[in-house]
């Protein structure tokens, strides 16, 4: 884990997406934070030592998702599918499926596998999961503020941990989509879906992935700011009677023609019972350096 001094810093944007502003100063008192997002070892070693079963690993009641078609109250989770041709951003069915048998172990199904993965981000993690296993670790899951702190890496008022410019003189530094989403994905950046926690450079505090990869989830309560009800790329079936933690810093999916949210200030607000390919998170430990 990496110490993060307290102090007082710039939160949210104004230069991008409404529920990100407006930009107002936020205190943090100093804590540790993992270095990167838990990793598919890391989370093999707690289910090991516990028997935990995630959410995506039992069978979804009748009694929480009374619309539910049959075929879906089996246990899975959502996967991201790349249609072969352009599609309508409007509907996030075009490329989003619940897929029976997806979980952390199977991230793309039951035939897909983590093997040669120990080093990538743990997915189809809902927040209870991450809960679990921050209790298990003795740590805890960050706060936004806390969260987005970390993130900067000291840079006051920057877009990205590393300034202002997405790809400085052409470099990659954070694991997003390039090309057309969602039916195009150019992987420029050397990667296609997950990539090792430490592909990318550390910010300023030393810590990866702190943009792009996984989103990651904090404890923050979802509440729309500025105008906005809600995030444009928040699933239009996420159910808004459910509590919603805000997630983090974006993903692999994260792409300029639809969703730019590989940065500090974006959030979006997840139900808490979301488990999908792209979600994972990373732990805090609060008390003196």
């Amino acid at each position: 884990m990496v110490w993060i001094p307290g102090g007082t810093f710039l939160m949210g944007s104004n230069a991008f997406y409404r529920e990100e502003g407006p930009v107002h100063r936020e205190t943090s008192d100093g804590f540790w934070i993992d270095r990167h997002p838990v990793t598919n070892a890391q989370f093999d070693r707690f289910v090991a030592a516990t028997g935990y079963v995630t959410f995506s690993e039992r069978t979804p009641m009748r009694e929480m998702y009374p619309d539910a078609a049959e075929e879906f109250l089996v246990p899975g989770s959502l996967v991201f599918v790349k249609p072969p041709r352009p599609v309508s951003l409007r509907d996030h069915r075009a490329w989003w499926a619940y897929v029976p048998g997806a979980n952390w172990r199977h991230p793309n199904g039951p035939n897909s596998s983590i093997a040669q993965k120990g080093n990538h981000p743990v997915v189809h993690i809902n927040y209870e999961d991450a809960q679990a296993y921050a209790a298990w670790a003795d740590k805890a899951l960050p706060s936004e503020v806390e969260w987005e702190f970390a993130a900067r890496g000291g840079l006051e008022g920057a877009a990205y941990p590393w300034g202002d410019a997405g790809n400085p003189e052409g470099r990659h530094l954070s694991n997003t989509w390039q090309g057309r989403f969602p039916f195009e994905n150019l992987a420029e950046d050397g990667f296609e879906g997950t990539s090792p926690v430490d592909a990318f450079p550390p910010n300023g505090y030393g810590l990866h992935d702190m943009c792009g990869n996984v989103w990651e989830w904090t404890t923050t309560a979802y509440a729309p700011t500025g105008s906005a009800d809600k995030s444009c790329c928040q699933r239009k079936d996420a159910d808004q009677r459910k509590a919603l933690r805000v997630v983090k810093g974006g993903s692999h999916l994260c792409a300029p023609n639809y969703c730019l949210r590989a940065r500090p200030a974006a959030r979006q607000g997840e139900s808490i019972d979301s488990s999908t390919c792209h979600i994972g998170f990373r732990c805090v430990v609060r008390g003196p350096n």
